[in-house]
């Protein structure tokens, strides 16, 4: 695995734009869903890049190639630890393929930085937050309640492949309450329902 440490490469106009990275991801996923929860994790991590005063680009960046490599990579731990080398190949930013490395558990690399926290609160949630979506009459995140999510999080037969124990650690680990940062990621999917809600 790649030794982050050796790395002093800042941020600049050199590196990938969040184009490069749709490209990219469209290149590997030809999933309508996946570049969906792409697009629904992108939305709420940039959001609190905005909150936080942090580099937006970068951290949309890495929200949509958080998962790029699942289609070629679907067994774990497969995905993301093969898919960062390719990432390393079209001049991904250490930065952004650690924070995406840190992302799984397995992987062994801490979430340390608040893009790596950021990234693991928001992308089981937005899962999750979509899930609760598309059970609604409208299938919008528009119609979507923080109390019905809490109340869907406890049935375990929904979205079962969603991490419960993802959900309440990631927004442990920004320091914010659950309904808060539910509250919050369904204002951030909200603001791009176009985007992410299927045709």
């Amino acid at each position: 695995m790649t030794n982050y440490c050796q790395y002093n490469i800042s941020w600049n106009e050199n590196n990938m734009d969040r184009q490069k990275a749709w490209d990219l991801l469209c290149e590997f996923t030809k999933s309508d869903s996946l570049r969906r929860h792409a697009l629904a994790v992108e939305a709420c991590v940039a959001a609190y890049a905005r909150k936080l005063g942090e580099d937006e680009t970068k951290w949309s960046v890495t929200a949509l190639l958080h998962d790029f490599d699942w289609e070629i990579h679907p067994e774990l731990p497969d995905h993301p630890i093969k898919g960062e080398p390719i990432l390393a190949e079209r001049g991904v930013d250490p930065e952004i393929r650690r924070a995406i490395l840190s992302h799984a558990d397995f992987t062994g690399v801490p979430r340390e930085t608040p893009l790596e926290k950021t990234l693991f609160a928001c992308d089981e949630l937005a899962g999750f937050l979509t899930a609760c979506a598309y059970v609604q009459p409208s299938r919008s995140i528009k119609d979507v309640q923080v109390k019905s999510v809490r109340k869907k999080l406890k049935d375990k037969a929904f979205a079962r492949a969603v991490s419960r124990d993802d959900v309440l650690n990631g927004a442990k680990g920004l320091g914010v309450e659950l309904d808060e940062h539910i509250a919050f990621c369904i204002a951030a999917m909200t603001a791009r329902a176009d985007e992410i809600t299927p045709a």
